[in-house]
């Protein structure tokens, strides 16, 4: 067996894990199936992730950055800014259809989550993480298209999450494509809808895009490792 530094090791075995997931579900990504996988040792396995939880949470973490990363990183210097929303929304569209395992992996991962009260922080930093890369998508339009939110940014980043995940979910049921891809696009023309120009803005007197954010939110806690093993049977 290669010896690897700790990180690149770490990764591997997510790798490990989420392909193992992806093809059997959470119940099938056990310690031993992951080892297998990876092609090492349970003691391995133990040497990088603290615990079965540990390994949970890195999980979560990887499958949520790949499926809202994609798409705002080939944002245009300059375009308008229903044109920016649309080639997102193809971008994204395109992902989840090319990656039908992990998204349902990504839904299993939530509700397990749920399941258990030890785990519950990983679906709480699923959305973090969700809501986080959704904001900074409204950050890059309103830089390249000019213009600002005429609601507080993160609703309607909140408003995007929901909306990929309701189509998402729906789509992996009944598996109609159209469908799933029309609803999207008819939310991001109301999402473009909601796009000012920063000169009209200034003239009625500014949005509401960072307003309103004296309301109490959720005390949620972004991604890390956690302090203290707790142990669940989903891994096992």
């Amino acid at each position: 067996m290669n010896r690897l530094p700790v990180a690149e090791r770490r990764e591997q075995l997510i790798e490990a894990a989420l392909s193992v997931a992806s093809r059997e579900g959470i119940d099938g990504a056990t310690v031993r199936a992951v080892a297998a996988e990876a092609g090492v040792s349970l003691g391995v396995v133990h040497y990088c992730f603290r615990d079965k939880d540990e390994l949970l949470r890195a999980m979560a973490h990887t499958i949520t950055e790949r499926n809202l990363g994609r798409g705002v990183a080939a944002m245009p210097e300059s375009a308008p800014a229903r044109d920016l929303v649309m080639g997102v929304l193809h971008e994204l569209w395109s992902n989840i259809r090319a990656t039908r395992g992990p998204q349902l992996l990504t839904y299993e991962l939530t509700t397990t989550s749920l399941r258990h009260p030890e785990l519950q922080q990983v679906g709480v930093d699923q959305y973090v993480v969700s809501w986080a890369a959704a904001e900074r998508f409204l950050e890059e339009v309103e830089r390249a298209a000019g213009i600002v939110w005429r609601v507080p940014r993160h609703l309607v980043a909140r408003s995007i999450i929901a909306t990929i995940d309701g189509f998402s979910l729906a789509w992996l049921v009944d598996g109609d494509d159209d469908a799933a891809y029309q609803g999207l696009r008819l939310f991001a023309e109301h999402l473009s809808s909601l796009a000012v120009p920063v000169d009209e803005a200034a003239m009625l007197g500014g949005t509401a895009a960072d307003e309103g954010d004296d309301e109490p939110r959720a005390e949620v806690h972004p991604f890390a490792a956690p302090s203290v093993a707790s142990g669940v049977s989903a891994l096992a």
